[in-house]
């Protein structure tokens, strides 16, 4: 199985291995630059050079990367959206560049417009970036979200109109938040439940689209469309419903990556603690 957290890549992008591994994770997310500012720098051959050598040594299995927060290709906005397809081209290629399986997106805010007008935006600006990457192994997985605001993604059909919209389908894949399903309006308490979303992502997509768990509590009830993250076991989902979804037979496969609280010093090695226990 494949576990870990989200770690930083504070002071060089290697570094973030040495932080996986520490905590003895078979797997890792990062930001591969900051995720609230436009790129500054390009990774130099030295630093992916590491990276990869750091990656083979430590035996980090699984990279995920995930897209900065600047970016939206939902936007209606002409420069956002141009600035947003060419960020996501740089950084598609900067995921492949350093070998990760990986790239988790949002699916963007349709702001002041339809859902239907910002999925077209979305998947037209895909075809853009899958055009200019030809060749890219990186997968891009598309995650859903609790649904506040004008954010795309709070229910899986709209993954099944991205699918059907873009033309290179099968570099797409689904990053499934269980904190976000929570709060979108899937009961992940009940078993019931579970295998309810489990069903309509597998009629929609198909359940082995999912390749990345975001494994998190929620601190907000369900269905309240609020985007908090809670310690594992600690908030509304709760111990018993996640031990349910990291054991579920058709989720064997998929990578769970911890995105939950970092209060104190020790709280990822505690959640991963918990978490791999409820997986024995």
């Amino acid at each position: 199985m494949y576990i870990g957290v989200h770690v930083s890549i504070a002071g060089n992008i290697a570094e973030a291995l040495d932080r996986a591994k520490a905590l003895r994770c078979n797997a890792m997310q990062i930001f591969s630059r900051n995720p609230r500012q436009w790129r500054q720098l390009e990774l130099s051959s030295q630093d992916i050079e590491e990276f990869k050598q750091r990656r083979k040594k430590y035996k980090i299995e699984k990279v995920v990367v995930h897209i900065p927060y600047l970016i939206n290709l939902a936007s209606p906005y002409k420069t956002l959206y141009r600035n947003s397809i060419k960020a996501y081209i740089e950084d598609l290629k900067e995921a492949d560049n350093i070998g990760a399986e990986f790239l988790v997106t949002h699916m963007g805010s349709h702001a002041d417009t339809s859902e239907l007008a910002g999925i077209d935006r979305f998947a037209s600006a895909l075809n853009t970036i899958f055009d200019k990457t030809k060749g890219i192994k990186t997968k891009l997985l598309l995650e859903n979200t609790s649904g506040s605001g004008s954010w795309l993604g709070y229910k899986f059909i709209h993954h099944r109109m991205i699918y059907n919209r873009v033309k290179q389908s099968e570099r797409l894949g689904i990053c499934l938040d269980t904190a976000h399903a929570f709060t979108a309006g899937y009961d992940l308490k009940s078993e019931i439940g579970l295998n309810s979303m489990l069903s309509e992502i597998d009629e929609l997509v198909g359940v082995n689209q999912i390749e990345v768990i975001h494994f998190n509590d929620s601190k907000k009830d369900f269905s309240s469309h609020l985007d908090q993250h809670e310690n594992i076991g600690k908030g509304k989902i709760g111990f018993l419903a996640l031990q349910r979804i990291i054991k579920h037979p058709k989720l064997k496969n998929s990578v769970f990556i911890l995105e939950t609280p970092k209060v104190e010093k020790d709280d990822d090695k505690m959640n991963l603690s918990i978490v791999k226990k409820m997986a024995k």
